[in-house]
């Protein structure tokens, strides 16, 4: 009677079957590598050229004019009047360390103007405009 407890004990199988585990990994991983492009772009702006140094990204908030003058918050669109309703707010709830402002080469002087109303008002002191780097010979 021992001798046949014994070889039921030894029938037990003990291994854990992960090809399910590996299979769910490997679509994840798909899945990510899918949609982590998308997530890395931006508001498309062609930017004015200029001789200028480069910024440091710090924790700042990215303010982009695109060339049909609607306004962008990080990726969030809204229209004028709605960015100067509510930037006071967003900064005094996020405390951007700074503030870079992105405008299209194509809008008009008087809505760049505008916006860094807006930016300044809010009583940001730190304001970076964000050009694209000159071709010098």
């Amino acid at each position: 009677m021992r001798r046949g407890h014994r070889a039921s004990r030894s029938s037990f199988n003990a291994d854990i079957n992960v090809t399910s585990l590996v299979d769910v990994a490997f679509v994840l991983l798909i899945i990510f590598m899918i949609t982590a492009p998308m997530m890395q772009a931006g508001v498309e702006v062609r930017l004015p050229r200029a001789e200028a140094r480069p910024l440091e990204s710090r924790e700042a908030l990215v303010v982009t004019v695109d060339r049909r003058g609607r306004i962008w918050v990080d990726q969030a669109a809204m229209r004028y009047e709605d960015f100067r309703a509510s930037f006071r707010a967003l900064v005094a709830r996020r405390r951007p360390s700074g503030i870079y402002l992105r405008a299209d080469r194509g809008v008009p002087y008087g809505d760049v103007v505008r916006a860094l109303a807006v930016i300044r008002a809010s009583g940001v002191e730190n304001v970076g405009l964000v050009a694209e780097p000159e071709d010098v010979p």
